[in-house]
């Protein structure tokens, strides 16, 4: 067998709510639609996507939104859990469901569901994917995806131009790919809401880890803990996770990506799909793009140049 035919195919599983944010935050908002509404985060989505798509060309593509901001399983076992973000304005939500209709109609598989998140379905996704020999990058920088990176995983910064694998992991968060999920949960994640173990921080966490390897057996260990004299505070690590031993436990099903999220809609191989030319006409007239997106939009998807019938901009 030769080494091309075991090189793993790639899926790219792109965390696109945070591109969305991102350009919301980011776009000026002069860009609007034929009826007045705000489009700045769908443009700025639109320019992250064709970058991708020039840059990668993908074949096989998984493109995860969030819907579920709360009414994600994940609130169920802790009502708390991210109840410090605001809602979504309508505007932003009307800004989704465009971006959502732009990849549909690009023939990329989009994947969004109620009970669970982006990380969910891009980790499901993956899951899948690999039983079919499938290596995956993911398109995110959020810590939490590097949980799910294997031997041929990669992540990919978009924005700063920098990717890593497994291996790269300890370099960036301390710890090991597989400990990230225990190591928030021993640290907490304030972005999330989520508590962890109070009065353990990264450094500890990480030095914890080190030495124990998983969350349970740090927990079934735990009175060897005031004897580890590299940790600084030890005794008192001891007492707080004996204290908040079933707080660590649900911290961690908090931090722990669901690998059984379901992924209907797709083929097990996530390829892309036909344009829907159509589609991407009415798109593109009523989010009034102009005519640099129109031609992007056209060579990413092999299409005759969608012309430019109304003003745009």
């Amino acid at each position: 067998m030769t080494a091309a035919s075991t090189t793993p195919r790639t899926l790219h599983l792109v965390d696109a709510s945070v591109y969305v944010f991102r350009a919301w935050h980011s776009m000026p908002n002069e860009f609007t639609d034929v009826d007045g509404h705000p489009t700045n985060a769908v443009h700025g989505f639109a320019r992250f996507l064709l970058e991708l798509m020039e840059r990668a060309q993908p074949e096989h593509i998984v493109v995860a939104f969030d819907e579920a901001l709360d009414s994600c399983f994940r609130n169920r076992l802790y009502p708390a859990y991210k109840a410090n973000r605001e809602p979504a304005p309508d505007e932003l939500k009307r800004q989704f469901a465009a971006c959502k209709d732009l990849c549909v109609a690009m023939g990329l598989t989009i994947l969004a569901h109620t009970d669970y998140e982006a990380d969910d379905l891009i980790g499901s996704a993956l899951h899948v994917a690999r039983a079919h020999g499938f290596r995956g990058v993911i398109v995110s920088a959020d810590k939490d995806l590097s949980q799910l990176l294997g031997d041929h995983d990669e992540q990919w910064d978009f924005a700063r131009g920098q990717r890593w694998g497994a291996a790269g992991v300890p370099a960036r968060h301390g710890v090991r790919a597989d400990q990230i999920a225990d190591y928030l949960a021993l640290t907490g994640d304030a972005v999330d809401n989520i508590p962890g173990v109070p009065g353990i921080g990264s450094k500890s966490a990480a030095a914890l880890l080190a030495h124990f390897g998983t969350l349970d057996e740090l927990l079934r260990r735990v009175d060897e803990v005031p004897y580890l004299s590299a940790l600084r505070g030890a005794a008192r690590c001891a007492q707080q996770l004996r204290m908040h031993r079933e707080q660590a436990l649900l911290c961690r099903a908090l931090t722990t990506i669901a690998l059984d999220a379901p992924c209907e809609g797709s083929d097990a191989q996530f390829r892309r799909g036909t344009t829907q030319r159509e589609a991407l006409l009415d798109l593109c007239e009523r989010l009034r793009f102009g005519p640099l997106t129109r031609r992007r939009i056209h060579a990413a998807c092999g299409i005759d140049f969608i012309p430019v019938t109304s003003e745009t901009v």
